[in-house]
């Protein structure tokens, strides 16, 4: 069976408790405020996503697939939807069998990936270009064009092959020649040009999309070139470093970072890591900042939604330059308009969104402060208790649900100093952080209890299926596919039902929780992983518009409901919710 504990805990940090230093994204906007000038930045792939050129994580599912439909001979339709979790199994499975790729997870995937996918560097070179063609000036180039206009910023150092910072400053400046740009054919220009001060200036740390030499396998990046890995460490003694979109899976950047700290008076303006989520980042990059803080260094790990968000905070903190070009580059890129709810007979066209909008969430949970350790301390102490609890670890304390007398069971012997209430604020809705994570727990919790739901725990969603697939209240599912359950050929261990995978995610300043109807297994091994995805895939592959139409509809009326409750106790902090019965809708834009 499927099921969902009766001890529930955020499982961000799952990987084991660090002493990261962190401070949030306002506290970091006003201390580049104050030290405008003194920091240099280093952007990986990460800051180009919003212009339309995919991050090294998207690149490593590329890659995945062509290995994939080359050595197994299949179509590329087969595996089509790379966002489709039966097909990454089916992917890591290939991966991980393979005795010359690394397992997937691994630092140097991305590196060896390539590489094995294709192996000439002039074949290489013409997949990025076709990565990098037709990308758009995205908010954050544009906005740290304006910065170093505005000599906020001076150094740029960059793993981009794009030419998106020089377009944007072509747009700023009006002009080409103002940003120099260095590159791995001509190294000794940055000494000399950073010598020389003629900022601002770019530094193509792999090489630019237009240059005879990139760097992109495992073998290139192990060896920076000498020249402009020296010039980095050695700037890294005179600057301040900003990190953003980048994260930290070469060795011979992290080589340099870490070799920069050994020398006197390491990165004087700060080392401030800005990373996307409420996950940590790589063990490599925790290592830095945990040696750069103890070397006295002000070292800080920045959460952020996106490089376009923080550079828009950036810009409001500073204010001292014109952001007129800025301003209309926002409206020029507004994604959406809201669209008015369909009523009567419209002649418009609507496309069905698979987002039902939490209308009602938790706005208070309990606090409890007290000596316990991180979120696996938590975790174990809740489990030992068996208490009814949902709960995370933050650095306010312990926050969750449940009855106050289970709180003070499971946490009485750590020597509580604060049981309070905490709020549970809505900038903390927009992002993956440690309280969204708690209302996902919550209201899993919610709809396993309240609509006949087993459930199990993913890293990026929880599955969804019928506890009991005869009872009445499936009928309607099974007049969609057919059938509930069964098992697999061949496998009668493997048994499968009809379920849901859900997540919370935010858009248009709401809460939604999405719905995307999944083929659910239990009795899978690694083995027979492959053996899943296969019948998963055979199961949904005619399902087409129609069908997921009326499988959307069924789960968005199954799930929805009023004052669904996580735990139904009488007293302490309980989680209620409500979900709205209709899915969210796009409509063309009329002119």
């Amino acid at each position: 069976m499927l099921v969902i504990a009766r001890a529930y805990v955020s499982q961000v940090h799952m990987e084991g408790e660090t002493t990261i230093p962190e401070i949030p994204s306002d506290d970091f906007a006003r201390r580049f405020s104050m030290r405008v000038g003194q920091l240099m930045w280093f952007l990986g792939a990460g800051v180009s996503a919003s212009a339309g050129i995919p991050t090294a994580w998207d690149m490593i599912w590329r890659f995945k697939r062509d290995l994939f439909v080359a050595q197994r001979k299949v179509s590329t339709e087969s595996v089509a939807d790379l966002a489709d979790p039966s097909i990454q199994q089916l992917l890591d499975s290939h991966v991980a069998a393979s005795d010359s790729l690394p397992p997937p997870g691994s630092p140097d995937e991305y590196a060896a990936l390539f590489e094995a996918a294709y192996p000439a560097e002039k074949d290489r070179q013409a997949f990025i270009l076709a990565m990098i063609k037709g990308a758009k000036l995205a908010y954050g180039h544009l906005a740290l064009a304006a910065m170093l206009k505005a000599g906020h910023a001076n150094l740029v150092w960059t793993t981009n092959f794009d030419h998106l910072l020089s377009d944007a400053c072509a747009k700023t400046f009006g002009t080409t020649l103002n940003l120099n740009i260095v590159g791995l054919d001509s190294p000794t220009l940055a000494g000399q040009q950073i010598a020389a001060q003629s900022f601002p200036i770019e530094i193509k740390l792999h090489g630019d999309f237009r240059s005879r030499r990139l760097k992109n396998t495992a073998d290139e990046l192990r060896h920076q070139d000498a020249q402009l890995g020296a010039q980095l460490e050695d700037n890294c003694g005179r600057f301040g470093l900003i990190v953003a979109g980048y994260s930290g899976r070469d060795d011979s950047i992290m080589d340099v970072f870490e070799a920069s700290l050994v020398k006197p008076n390491a990165f004087p303006g700060g080392l401030f890591w800005l990373h996307r989520g409420d996950g940590p980042p790589l063990p490599r990059v925790v290592a830095l900042l945990e040696k750069a803080a103890a070397a006295g260094v002000e070292a800080s790990l920045v959460r952020i939604d996106n490089f376009d968000e923080i550079m828009s905070d950036l810009v409001r903190q500073v204010g001292t330059f014109d952001t007129t070009q800025l301003e209309a580059l926002g409206q020029e890129r507004r994604r959406f308009s809201p669209a008015p709810v369909p009523a009567g007979n419209r002649g418009w066209p609507i496309i069905r969104l698979n987002a039902i909008e939490v209308t009602a969430r938790p706005t208070n949970c309990r606090k409890v402060v007290c000596t316990i350790g991180g979120v696996r301390e938590v975790r174990d102490a809740v489990s030992a208790g068996e208490a009814p609890l949902v709960v995370t670890r933050t650095r306010l304390g312990v926050l969750g649900f449940g009855s106050d007398d289970a709180f003070r069971k499971v946490f009485g012997r750590f020597g509580i100093t604060d049981f309070d209430v905490a709020p549970l604020e809505m900038r903390r809705m927009r992002y993956d952080s440690h309280e969204r994570g708690l209302l996902r727990e919550a209201l899993i919790l919610a709809l396993s209890a309240a609509k006949g739901l087993d459930a199990v725990r993913q890293r990026n969603a929880d599955l969804l299926a019928p506890a009991d697939p005869a009872d009445d209240a499936w009928r309607k599912l099974a007049e969609i596919t057919g059938r509930v359950e069964g098992t697999i050929r061949d496998h009668p261990e493997i048994r499968w039902r009809e379920g849901v995978a859900v997540r919370l995610d935010w858009a248009d300043e709401r809460l939604w929780l999405l719905a995307d109807p999944r083929i659910i297994f239990d009795g899978v091994t690694p083995e027979t992983k492959a053996k899943a995805a296969d019948f998963a895939r055979e199961r949904t592959v005619k399902r087409y518009n129609r069908d997921v139409d009326k499988l959307i509809h069924f789960w968005t009326r199954r799930l929805a409901g009023q004052g669904l409750r996580a735990l139904n106790i009488g007293d302490g902090m309980d989680a209620s919710f409500t979900l709205d019965r209709d899915t969210a809708f796009a409509r063309s834009v009329q002119p």
